[in-house]
């Protein structure tokens, strides 16, 4: 998409702070997080990558966007529900109010268009509703967003429970494949999938795990399902899951080795986050400013 929109990708640390972390170890993934970014393609001379606590106009929208969102509309959200059976020890206002902060990263920066995986799609129409409510109440401010859903791939699934989908903050590794994995774990993880009882390989959403790796396959080799069901006629599960493997792998490779170029230079990382936090701080702060004046802040006198 970047060849087409202006893009801002944000690393979304205070997000991840729902969950509880080990500091030393937080800081080593987002610098992860932001290698990962650029070995995947994005290209930080043509977006802007930027660290989302780096920039502090995302906490203080979310306070105000949150004196406008209803309890019953974030009690609704199916992902808080979700969470909050995942994390029963530490079901915090953060996990409830996570929507709202999720509105200040989009609407900070105006933005016409956010990609989302299906399951965020309620998130985004909660967002739009706030940046409706707001422009109603004080004319208008923000942009209301569209939602972009990729026609293939845009909810992929959990190879240990395929009626979920894959996330990387899953507790069971075996569940996800992380861009990092190395070709024999990748194999194994795909190996040990959930697929069904049946044998044609068909493209069948009653058949959750199967249709999970159809989905990864057509996806990595961009091919329509037609094709790929062709391909695989005749053929066992167990032919799917080596050749999904073996893409898998080669699609992977050159990340990983971009990747490990990337995080033996530190001061390179360093350049693209600060330029980044210029460039989106910059205009998230232009935002904010208009918002605190739309609601009757009084300027600060900065001599």
């Amino acid at each position: 998409m970047q060849d087409e929109y202006d893009c801002i990708y944000l690393v979304v640390d205070l997000h991840a702070l729902t969950v509880q972390q080990v500091p030393a170890e937080f800081r080593k993934r987002c610098l992860s997080f932001v290698a990962q970014y650029i070995a995947c393609g994005i290209d930080p001379e043509q977006s802007t990558i930027a660290i989302q606590s780096h920039i502090s106009a995302h906490a203080e929208l979310a306070w105000l966007l949150g004196t406008m969102t209803y309890m019953g509309e974030l009690q609704r959200m199916t992902q808080f529900k979700d969470k909050s059976v995942q994390h029963q020890a530490n079901i915090n206002s953060g996990l409830f109010t996570y929507p709202v902060l999720m509105a200040a990263d989009i609407l900070l920066y105006q933005a016409n268009c956010v990609p989302v995986g299906a399951d965020q799609k309620q998130h985004l129409e909660l967002t739009r509703d706030i940046a409706q409510r707001f422009n109603q109440r004080y004319s208008e401010t923000f942009v209301v967003p569209e939602v972009f859903i990729p026609p293939a791939g845009a909810r992929v699934m959990s190879l240990q429970e395929p009626t979920k989908k894959m996330s990387k903050s899953d507790a069971n590794p075996q569940n996800y494949i992380a861009l990092l994995d190395s070709p024999d774990v990748v194999t194994k993880k795909l190996k040990r999938a959930v697929t069904d009882s049946g044998t044609e390989i068909r493209f069948d959403e009653s058949r959750p795990g199967l249709a999970n790796l159809l989905t990864m396959y057509s996806v990595m080799t961009n091919q329509d399902m037609k094709k790929v069901e062709s391909h695989f006629e005749g053929k066992m599960y167990g032919h799917l899951k080596v050749e999904l493997a073996e893409v898998m792998v080669e699609v992977l490779k050159p990340i990983q080795k971009r990747y490990q170029e990337i995080m033996t230079d530190k001061g390179y990382l360093e350049t693209v986050l600060a330029h980044g936090a210029e460039n989106a701080g910059r205009r998230a702060h232009r935002t904010l400013s208009k918002v605190y004046r739309k609601v009757g802040f009084i300027p600060p006198n900065r001599q």
